[in-house]
């Protein structure tokens, strides 16, 4: 289906509310929360979903550049309007909207989502919060100056496990910690030569909306859409800003960790086009009450990662048998449960707290913490009940279908007066910071940057132009 198409097709059920503004804000209850969405497609239909699924929730309004994304979602949600141009739809639904939940690709969160703010609307915005460190702090001042509810979309946020070992380490069951390692084998980069020529744009797809803000490019099949940008520079944030974002969440909030002061990235020279495949990014944090003085954090991502060290060895482990895959073609098959790891193999996915008194493993995700001490694994269920009980944690729940929906729920609560979020912008902005500072750091391998979170600017001046992008008008 082509865009004129679906908009013909759709038109007597959208301009028939269109005509009527009135009925719906003469008979919304106050107990209901009337959402508008900005991308439906992939993660943007999961969330849809989510947030769908809360009984308090009305979906009004849905936005995509892809027709075939805004049939699939119409047909869920028919009494909704339906639009290509988020600006269109915040423009003419303003009124309307109570909250916007952005699901688009990377560059378009922070445009889309200061337009509603701005607007004094509530936003969930899909993680890594911007494309750029400029934006982040955008949008967490924009937010605190409204006192707008807020949250991005880290739902693992706010599943048990996690919980769990940010009580825990909180608690000093390693004591204070002093390194933080932290991976996944998946590849959000791309080491391919750079496309040539153009493509047809297919019919359901705008091109100049999908682009947006980033600068004009022609269109090439399988480089960009649905997927792919991910992988690219101009529109992704790669491994780091991916899985990332998820995998670092707990850390980074249990040690309560602000901005790094160093970023260095070790991989292959920068194309200007595409993230490295493989990366491993050293920080170095300011310490805090639960690190020592300064806290060391190395991320590792692409096929094969992470490479074995000391501080990742498990009891019984065979360091020549515990190679990890590198199959390329396998590499995006990853999924969020990794699956369980043998007690002498690392997880998948996962991080490694390293402290005074032990280490603490943390598989990504649905699995129980494990504290590791002098080479042998520690029995810590009494610790785990102990603080499980004091916090009202209840049981873990090993069902995502069920779980995945209580950060968005979180957020409609949130909206309507019952409750806070725990990821709002003022975290996730600075989260995000970290992450997007990883990124920039790929630009100059093996060079250790500077970074001072007052002024937010490094003391390699080379590198400042990257902190912000040139908006295109479109």
């Amino acid at each position: 289906m082509n865009k004129r198409e679906f908009i013909k097709k759709s038109s007597v059920g959208a301009l028939g509310i269109m005509f009527a503004p009135s009925i719906l804000k003469a008979g919304f209850p106050k107990e209901k929360l009337r959402t508008a969405h900005i991308g439906v497609g992939n993660m943007g239909m999961e969330d849809l979903k989510a947030v769908s699924s809360h009984e308090a929730v009305e979906v009004i309004a849905l936005c995509d550049v892809d027709a075939i994304n805004l049939s699939t979602a119409h047909k869920m949600h028919p009494g909704a309007r339906i639009f290509f141009d988020y600006r269109a739809m915040l423009e003419e639904m303003g009124d309307e909207i109570d909250a916007v939940i952005v699901s688009t690709p990377d560059h378009t969160h922070a445009p889309a989502s200061l337009m509603a703010m701005n607007m004094d609307k509530p936003v969930y915005c899909q993680k890594p919060l911007t494309h750029y460190v400029s934006e982040s702090r955008e949008m967490k001042k924009l937010a605190a100056e409204k006192g707008l509810v807020t949250q991005m979309g880290i739902q693992v946020h706010s599943f048990y496990d996690y919980k769990l070992a940010t009580l825990l380490i909180q608690s000093g069951i390693i004591g204070k910690v002093h390194t933080v390692h932290a991976w996944s084998p998946k590849n959000w980069g791309y080491d391919g030569p750079l496309p040539e020529g153009k493509d047809p744009v297919p019919d359901q797809l705008d091109w100049n909306l999908w682009l947006g803000t980033s600068k004009e490019r022609p269109y090439k099949d399988g480089m960009y859409h649905p997927g792919n940008w991910r992988k690219l520079m101009d529109y992704g944030c790669g491994t780091l800003g991916d899985m990332g974002v998820h995998i670092f969440d707990t850390p980074y909030n249990a040690l309560e960790l602000d901005v790094p002061r160093t970023i260095m990235t070790q991989c292959r020279p920068t194309n200007g086009f595409g993230f490295p495949e493989k990366n491993t990014v050293t920080y170095e944090f300011p310490g805090t009450k639960y690190t020592g003085k300064s806290l060391k954090w190395i991320w590792y991502d692409g096929p094969g990662v992470p490479e074995m060290h000391e501080d990742l060895m498990l009891p019984g482990m065979d360091m020549k048998k515990n190679k990890k895959s590198t199959d390329k073609n396998n590499e995006n098959s990853i999924s969020l449960d990794a699956g369980v790891a043998g007690e002498n193999e690392l997880p998948e996915q996962g991080a490694m707290f390293v402290g005074e008194k032990g280490r603490l493993l943390l598989p990504h995700f649905m699995q129980l913490p494990k504290k590791i001490r002098r080479g042998k694994y520690v029995d810590i269920s009494k610790e785990i009940a102990e603080v499980s009980e004091e916090h009202n944690l209840g049981e873990p729940i090993r069902n995502y279908a069920t779980e995945g929906p209580k950060h968005y729920h979180q957020f409609v609560d949130a909206c309507l007066g019952k409750g806070t979020t725990t990821a709002p912008f003022d975290y996730a902005a600075r989260l995000t910071e970290t992450i997007l500072l990883g990124t920039i750091a790929g630009r100059f391998p093996g060079e250790t940057l500077h970074w001072d979170a007052k002024t937010a600017q490094f003391k390699e001046e080379k590198a400042n132009k990257y902190l912000a992008g040139d908006y295109r008008d479109f």
